[in-house]
């Protein structure tokens, strides 16, 4: 009888020790993807380090491509869980996007100061094509918004400058991946805007549709600068001093009219 009650107090501790018991016959449809948005960046170091940082440093990101012959693609972090790559952010008012984006490193040096002005680092083909296959995939299973595939300076335009005016934004779009606007449409636009510029309020109130996150204060203050050098830097990579000019406009007009 005692070894009876002892096998009998076994079975009950192992029924405990699953956990409760769900009814899963009633699934909800109000629900979405954890991933919102897919965020660029650029390393600004070699590889072998790029590797280090991202794997026992302070920062993370779900994926790297590496610059070796091949771009390789490292997954670091499992999508499901939340990487540290975006830090302060915000993008069409979600802020802190590292809970809601999948984060891309791309092994690039960034850009160098000389005696001639700042010199920006290309990427590889290869890399390009590594990162137009990934990107694919993820919006297979995510089905990304077009428009919330971003960079790092297109959500913290005050701190960063990645993926930089090297990126291949248009030739993504190309692919379907992203957006670009239609310059034929963008030249027309600019014709009319040389003729009277919008106001500052104008500029902000576009950027922050956009998804930028932008002052609403109708001045042409540091951080607003800032905001329009990065939208440049996206859409305009040629020329991004953060000016707001008639190319500026219409490239705004023209992205929230086809949005």
């Amino acid at each position: 009888m005692k070894f009876l009650a002892i096998i009998v107090s076994l079975v009950l501790l192992a029924g405990c020790a699953t956990g409760p018991r769900y009814d899963i016959s009633h699934p909800s449809a109000n629900h979405d993807s954890r991933v919102q948005f897919v965020v660029v960046h650029y390393t600004s170091a070699s590889m072998e380090r790029s590797l280090q940082l991202l794997t026992h440093g302070e920062v993370s990101s779900h994926y790297l491509i590496g610059d070796d012959k091949n771009a390789t693609i490292f997954k670091l972090v499992d999508e499901n869980l939340r990487a540290w790559h975006a830090g302060e952010s915000e993008w069409q008012g979600r802020t802190w996007l590292n809970s809601s984006s999948i984060g891309i490193e791309i092994v690039n040096p960034g850009f160098k100061d000389t005696p001639t002005g700042r010199l920006w680092y290309p990427y590889s083909e290869a890399q390009v094509q590594s990162l137009i296959v990934l990107l694919k995939d993820i919006n297979k299973r995510y089905a990304i918004n077009p428009n919330n595939i971003i960079g790092h300076s297109d959500i913290a335009p005050l701190r960063k400058l990645d993926p930089g005016p090297l990126f291949p934004w248009k030739r993504l779009a190309a692919e379907g991946i992203g957006i670009w606007p239609n310059e034929q449409v963008v030249a027309r636009q600019q014709a009319q805007f040389e003729t009277q510029l919008p106001s500052i309020s104008w500029y902000q109130a576009q950027l922050a549709h956009l998804g930028y996150a932008t002052p609403q204060t109708g001045e042409l203050d540091v951080a607003t600068r800032h905001v329009i050098a990065a939208f440049q830097m996206h859409f305009r990579p040629s020329h991004f001093d953060g000016t707001p000019d008639a190319q500026t406009a219409a490239l705004l007009q023209v992205l929230n009219q086809t949005k």
